[in-house]
């Protein structure tokens, strides 16, 4: 009976590898290949959104590498296959995504954030300074001797 359990066990342990399937494909030529390779580290997945197609295990990432394989197989060029891709999935699916009115948030407001918070700290920083150039350090004559005369009677 254990042995039973133990080979179901390891039966079950085996189904799961055994669904994670391995793309292998042919291409005419190494050129091929290695444009395969670029488009696939080039493209997000849709649903991992962190992984490329070339790493993730995903479905729609097995179905999206089918089809740049389809793709260069039909003599497509890496921009007609990116075009397809945005166009299908917008430019979300692009970890590089183009200069665009739409994606100059992107490629700018990383920087323009940083730089606000610069701005924002050196606004700060001199108000502070004016502050204090304003307030006399020395102390009046009369608030002199009410701090003498608060010490004197808190140090007998």
């Amino acid at each position: 009976m254990k042995r039973w359990l133990a080979a179901a066990i390891l039966g079950l342990s085996i189904v799961g590898v055994a669904q994670a399937a391995i793309d292998t494909y042919q291409f005419a030529n190494d050129a091929d290949r290695e444009r395969f390779h670029e488009l696939t580290k080039e493209l997000r997945c849709p649903k991992c959104q962190n992984q490329d197609i070339a790493d993730s295990n995903a479905p729609i990432a097995a179905d999206l590498r089918k089809e740049i394989f389809r793709m260069l197989g039909e003599g497509k060029d890496n921009q007609q296959i990116i075009d397809f891709m945005v166009d299908r999935y917008g430019d979300f699916v692009r970890y590089r995504p183009a200069l665009t009115g739409k994606t100059a948030l992107l490629w700018f407001g990383p920087a323009g954030l940083l730089l606000g918070g610069l701005v924002i700290i050196v606004v700060i920083v001199r108000r502070r300074r004016v502050e204090r150039s304003d307030s006399p350090n020395t102390l009046s004559v009369e608030e002199r001797q009410r701090l003498d005369q608060l010490l004197d009677k808190n140090h007998p």
